[in-house]
């Protein structure tokens, strides 16, 4: 940070002011400065005030530059005992910037878009077709501040009917409460798995999945499942977030009924006690919901 000196005689040469007594009083006759000083009128005296005045030129100095010293932030006034100080707090833009930036590191997507990150609930068209699943949304996240552990959705609807972005909106939402949110897509994590066994990551994918704090399935019932997928991918990480009773959301274009009869059959077999005992899970994890509507794709 420059000196305080070479701030304000650099002040007194762009504007031409001529002399530091004329910036003084120009200094406090600041409108800002001005209210600063009715305001705390009762405490403060000459002798404080002329004792301020490096930290008046401070301030005035840092309202008028248009390079602040310290970017996304603004000089505030406040009376330390027997002074009158400058501390800088953060501008409203920087507050919203931080908060974006922080829900931004704590939503994970995977395989999907990432303009995802920028839906927001309350920027959602609100529709009759909607309302239920919306309103259960708002109720998740009310019950989530008090306590962690509570039950999910299963948003089941034709295409493009908005599941995906209603559940956006949602996964922002508890990012922005410092929440680890993962939101994945299961047709496309699925098929990637095999990628992981070159560099021996696949535990530790699955691992991250089934740790956050919110787990977001989408499309769940468009996968192609071998054994190995439903039973020890999908049913593994269902089996430890219902253990430890942890949110769990889903989207699918199929109903639980039709989800458990896709889970029967996989490349090579057809098992129907396998795709029971995975549904329970499901269902023990969410409250299944219709999503009706026009299909909205073209317009989000």
């Amino acid at each position: 940070m420059k000196p305080i000196g070479d701030m304000i005689n650099n002040l007194v040469k762009k504007r031409n002011l001529g002399n530091l007594g004329l910036l003084q009083k120009e200094v406090l006759q600041d409108e800002d400065i001005q209210n600063f000083l009715r305001k705390n009128g009762n405490q403060l005296t000459k002798a404080i005030v002329a004792n301020s005045m490096a930290n008046l030129y401070e301030f005035y100095a840092q309202k008028k530059s248009k390079n602040q010293i310290i970017n996304g932030y603004q000089p505030e006034l406040f009376l330390n005992g027997q002074v009158i100080d400058v501390r800088y707090k953060p501008t409203a833009e920087k507050i919203t910037h931080d908060r974006e930036e922080n829900t931004k590191q704590h939503l994970e997507l995977i395989d999907l878009p990432k303009k995802l990150h920028d839906v927001r609930l309350s920027q959602l068209d609100l529709t009759t077709d909607r309302s239920e699943a919306f309103g259960l949304i708002q109720k998740f996240l009310v019950d989530y501040k008090k306590y962690n552990h509570q039950r999910g959705l299963y948003l089941t609807g034709d295409f493009g009917v908005g599941k995906t972005y209603l559940l956006a909106g949602l996964a922002n939402s508890v990012a922005a409460m410092s929440k680890q949110v993962v939101f994945l897509h299961v047709p496309t994590f699925i098929s990637e798995l095999g990628s992981h066994f070159k560099d021996n990551s696949l535990q530790k994918e699955i691992d991250r999945v089934t740790e956050s704090d919110l787990l977001i399935l989408d499309d769940i019932g468009a996968e192609t499942l071998s054994q190995w997928s439903r039973d020890d991918v999908l049913g593994v990480i269902l089996q430890a977030r219902m253990d430890n009773v942890l949110p769990t959301f889903f989207s699918s274009n199929l109903s639980m009924d039709d989800l458990e009869e896709h889970f029967k059959e996989t490349k090579s077999s057809v098992d129907a006690v396998k795709a029971a005992r995975l549904m329970q899970r499901v269902r023990f994890l969410a409250r299944e919901v219709v999503v009706d509507g026009k299909n909205r794709r073209i317009q989000e």
